[in-house]
């Protein structure tokens, strides 16, 4: 199914409706909570995630898993959530299906299942060895409450429950593949079963049997042809084997669930990995401008949404094939300036920094930009591992590419005794003893050794090889710009030997097919062997993947230089449309900017109005605390206050909002000699629309939130506890005079739908 395009920016915003909250018991008073006030009333599993309410989402696909409950008066509308959780499970939208979960025990607190999606949420299809790490205690807690509860539900419930209890009892080794063992019997004792036959396709990915896996997900698609999960799990099945099997699920996963994000971004995993990049471009540059539209609209930040950084970096692989130099540069920058989090994107873990930098650094080899990798500061190098080992393959090569060799056999050698350490011995066996062969190869031709030089590559060329038939190697993006067999292919063509350099050539396009930079070589190789139908062959399909390419780019001159007169000629596996940058510009902006911040509307100490828009030219530190009563939020707000008079946050507007009325916050004792305007928020209103209220629970929330000179939040925490961080607090206020006043946002009045 197809959305009206004019819809395709709110696919996920709120139907504007709340259904009557479900009775919970009475909130106890904050007084009697001194040091667990905000903290959740059901445990420290309940503290993290999300705690605003859920809405209708549309867009997600359809999938129907019945469940039972001792409340008749919900049973319905349980069911309704119930099914977007596990929709939401299906588009691997973890976030938001723990969001909908919750709702669910918010109508029966008694709901096994909701325990057992609770669960899924977190020991995902990407958990497997480390599940038992106590990053995943609150999952493993959320499913000892499904077991405590398996009873109190129907056989077939159980079973499911009993099922990842198995697989991820204590101390249990590869819970995946105990899991896909559980599954299997569960198939077997319910037929009928479309979920678990999915989710068993799923689990046995691992195990490398995608023809089982294919007529399993097959025998879904006979009952339910667009279910979501079925074509998702497809595209992951196929993907390291053999991706040309995908595409009818590629074709149909995006308009099945046009609303999430993931399911528009994983069929560019098979464009690309086929050749199809201009399919590849639309897929992802649709994911992220879905994603955004989300994150726009419900307040989310780039490192609270899981696929964004990863989404992004693959779009700029994606837009370097096609040429589009300028585009892929932008969102690798876009990338590395997103927000920082002390917990969530710190410096070296997986996140949209890390996806930025590598971004950066692979187009700036892929277009042989020495003198910008060069030149100090032009990439923002951090004090890592990473990157320090990502700088001297980069430096290196483009040392040796300027022909300052001496400067980068001296890099090469330190790196040699870098790789050393990690990956132990010398022959090429990891990510970092690829680069080095890469490296030395370069080198010892730059040194005329082309013997060795060839040696060098063609070790690292048969290395890429052995990774791809044994472990997929799944180029998910590559963090690397070119294939060695390309590199060797250009040694052989600079020193005559065209034919051993077009076979070079031809090894690399079996790793990445249409990879302009080889096609381009190659063209040039057959025109310089007199195989001119071969070289219009080559230069053909050149023309057609870079066929909205940046002007002025060398590849382009060269092959136009052959005087080919090649028409762009698609050699695809199915025809492709082509993508310009502005293809899905209907569905949202593409760039990530600051989103502007909710409707504050206070009352302060002396009974005036406060709002935001007071505050207009001046960076605001907004604070929502829980009163005086809190000793954590008096000592949160006493930090910060110390901060502020040494000077720490220059300019910036203190604003601390409470529950607490005006002449509470006039004669408190604790907190009137604070440089913060101390604010009342009587009814929570502002609290709800700053996502600082626990609709859960009915509980008061702790937020910190940064929001710039012209209303924009950059940064915010929320939860059961007060950030306290307050030297990351300035850091964060001075990174803003580094964003441009003049960026907006394509949602940058109230957001819709904020919970």
């Amino acid at each position: 199914m197809h959305l009206p395009l004019a819809t395709a920016a709110l696919l996920l915003s709120w139907n504007g409706t709340f259904e009557p909250l479900a009775p919970i018991a009475a909130p106890r008073p904050l007084a009697l909570l001194p040091d667990g006030a905000g903290h959740s009333r059901q445990g420290a599993a309940f503290d993290a995630g999300m705690r605003q309410r859920p809405w209708r989402m549309e867009g997600l696909g359809t999938t129907h898993f019945p469940i039972t409950t001792t409340r008749p008066a919900v049973a319905a509308e349980l069911q309704q959530w119930f099914d977007q959780g596990n929709t939401l499970l299906h588009n691997f939208w973890f976030e938001e299906a723990e969001r909908t979960f919750r709702w669910c025990l918010r109508l029966d607190p008694d709901c096994a299942m909701a325990y057992l999606g609770l669960a899924r949420t977190g020991l995902t299809w990407f958990v497997d060895g480390d599940f038992e790490e106590p990053r995943n205690q609150r999952y493993r807690d959320f499913l000892a409450e499904a077991v405590k509860r398996k009873e109190k539900v129907s056989p077939h419930e159980r079973a499911w429950i009993e099922a990842f209890a198995t697989a991820y009892q204590p101390g249990a080794k590869e819970p995946q593949t105990r899991l896909a063992a559980q599954l299997q019997k569960l198939v077997l004792a319910h037929p009928d079963d479309l979920e678990a036959k999915a989710s068993l396709a799923l689990f046995s990915i691992r195990q490398r049997n995608a023809v089982g896996n294919e007529l399993l997900l097959q025998q879904v698609f006979a009952q339910a042809p667009d279910h979501p999960g079925a074509h998702h799990y497809r595209i992951h099945n196929w993907d390291p084997t053999d991706p040309v099997q995908a595409l009818p699920s590629c074709r149909a996963y995006g308009p099945a669930a046009p609303g999430s994000g993931h399911a528009n971004h994983m069929p560019g995993h098979i464009y690309s990995k086929i050749g199809m990049w201009h399919e590849a471009a639309r897929s992802m540059d649709r994911a992220t401008r879905v994603e955004l539209a989300y994150m726009n609209s419900h307040l989310a930040l780039p490192f609270e949404t899981w696929n964004f950084g990863h989404n992004r970096n693959y779009l700029c692989h994606i837009q370097e094939q096609l040429g589009l130099e300028a585009a892929a540069r932008s969102g690798a920058r876009d990338l590395i300036a997103a927000p920082r989090d002390p917990d969530k994107n710190k410096d070296g873990d997986y996140g949209d920094i890390d996806e930025g930098m590598k971004a950066l650094v692979r187009g700036l080899l892929r277009f042989e930009r020495w003198e910008e990798i060069l030149k100090p500061g032009a990439i923002p190098w951090r004090e890592i591992e990473k990157d320090k080992d990502a700088r001297a393959f980069a430096e290196s090569v483009a040392l040796i590419a300027t022909g300052k060799r001496e400067e980068a056999r001296a890099k090469l050698g330190a790196f040699k005794k870098r790789v050393a350490e990690v990956e132990k011995g010398d022959a090429v066996g990891g990510p970092l003893s690829l680069r080095l062969a890469i490296g030395e190869g370069l080198l010892r031709e730059a040194d005329g050794d082309v013997l060795g030089a060839v040696q060098r590559l063609t070790q690292a060329g048969e290395f890429e090889d052995e990774q791809r038939a044994v472990h997929g190697y799944e180029n998910d993006p590559p963090d690397d710009p070119w294939s060695a067999w390309y590199l060797l292919g250009e040694l052989f063509r600079r020193h005559g030997d065209l034919r051993l350099a077009v076979t070079a050539y031809e090894r690399a396009l079996v790793a990445l097919p249409n990879d302009a930079f080889v096609l381009a070589a190659l063209a040039q190789a057959h025109a310089a062997l007199g195989a001119r139908e071969a070289a219009t062959e080559a230069a053909g399909r050149f023309a057609f993947v870079w066929s909205a390419a940046d002007a002025g780019l060398r590849w382009s001159r060269e092959v136009a230089a052959l005087g080919l007169s090649a028409k762009p000629d698609a050699k695809t596996p199915a025809p492709e449309r082509a993508y310009t940058l502005d293809s899905n510009a209907d569905v949202g902006p593409l760039d990530w900017v600051p989103f502007a911040a909710p409707e504050l509307d206070v009352v302060a100490a002396d009974g005036s109005r406060v709002r935001l828009s007071d505050y207009r030219g001046r960076n605001v530190l907004l604070v929502f605390f829980l009163g005086e009563e809190c000793a954590h939020c008096v000592e949160q707000l006493k930090k910060i206050n110390e901060k502020a008079q040494a000077g720490g946050f220059g300019d910036t507007a203190l604003l601390a909002v409470s529950s607490a009325p005006p002449e509470k916050n006039r004669d408190s004792e604790q907190l009137g000699g604070l440089a913060f305007k101390l604010l009342s928020d009587l009814n929570h209103e502002n609290a709800r629309r700053f996502a600082s209220y626990d609709d859960f629970e009915e509980l008061e929330l702790h937020s910190t939130i940064v929001i710039d000179a012209q209303g924009r939040v950059h940064w915010k925490r929320t939860g059961g506890d007060p950030f306290m961080d307050v030297d990351f607090l300035a850091k964060q206020l001075e990174r803003l005079k580094e964003t441009p006043a003049a960026a907006t946002t394509g949602a940058a009045s109230k957001p819709a739908g904020a919970p």
